[in-house]
């Protein structure tokens, strides 16, 4: 039966409308447990992340140190984590005032680092912002799921349940920084179901940190827990001018950057 109607759901989901009593009729469908170790405590944390832009080189060591870890797709197309680069030319002596639009690239996600851009000018500017999933406080993904399969942790971590996850895609679609993807090869670990950045939460309940601030040769990324006073990054988020991709959004990004330019957000 369970079989049944998960293939019924993956067909039709995109043209399934829950009314209050559909809604109810799947409250039986419980997101399961995440990998854990037996002393973690949920309750005692909350964790958030933070980016100094100033820091990141794009060198890509996060976005592969991401893709061994978590069995991501080679593929181009998929990525828990990735780097983007904004450059934007020098202004115009001419027009001064005349707005400069970035340019913005992130060949292969930035796994192989990136290429050097000729003629921007001498004035020109360019800096890397790494993205990923922003774990929300108020995240549109796990509104529009169906069945439950996405779900927030006890200590504020945005995670998928692989065993209920029916693949329609709707969760895909809501996320707004693009950081959800369903991978169609047939080798891949869970293929078809959606995934994106844990935190590498299999880590985190251990006492690791996430690959990806692992392998940052720079420290350009960082892991707080909100609820210890004691962790200095937790004190940058409260104290520094922090920002937030599309705040106008209210999702309630747990995911923080520093320097962030209005050309990002």
């Amino acid at each position: 039966m369970q079989s049944t109607r998960r293939d019924f759901l993956r067909e039709g989901g995109k043209y399934l409308l829950l009314t209050g009593l559909a809604a109810q009729a799947w409250d039986f469908i419980l997101a399961g447990t995440p990998e854990a170790a037996p002393n973690y405590d949920a309750n005692k944390h909350w964790w958030a992340f933070y980016i100094d832009i100033e820091k990141c080189i794009g060198c890509g060591a996060c976005v592969r140190a991401c893709k061994t870890e978590n069995d991501v797709p080679m593929e181009p197309l998929y990525f828990r984590t990735w780097v983007e680069r904004y450059s934007i030319a020098g202004a115009d002596p001419v027009h001064p005032k005349e707005e400069l639009v970035p340019h913005v690239d992130s060949p292969n996600g930035g796994f192989d680092g990136f290429p050097r851009l000729p003629g921007l000018g001498g004035n020109a500017k360019s800096f890397f912002v790494p993205k990923m999933c922003n774990h929300c406080a108020a995240s549109p993904c796990l509104q529009v799921c169906p069945v439950g399969a996405s779900y927030r942790t006890k200590d504020g971590v945005v995670l998928v349940d692989q065993e209920h996850c029916v693949g329609c895609g709707y969760c895909v679609q809501a996320c707004p920084y693009g950081s959800r993807f369903i991978p169609h090869e047939e080798n891949a670990p869970y293929s078809r179901t959606a995934q994106k950045c844990t935190l590498c939460y299999h880590r985190l309940t251990k006492g690791l940190k996430p690959a990806c601030v692992a392998a940052c040769p720079v420290g350009a990324r960082q892991l707080a827990d909100m609820k210890d006073q004691f962790v200095p990054v937790r004190k940058r988020i409260l104290t520094d001018r922090v920002a937030v991709l599309q705040p106008e959004l209210l999702t309630e990004p747990s995911c923080f950057y520093l320097a962030l330019d209005k050309e990002v957000r």
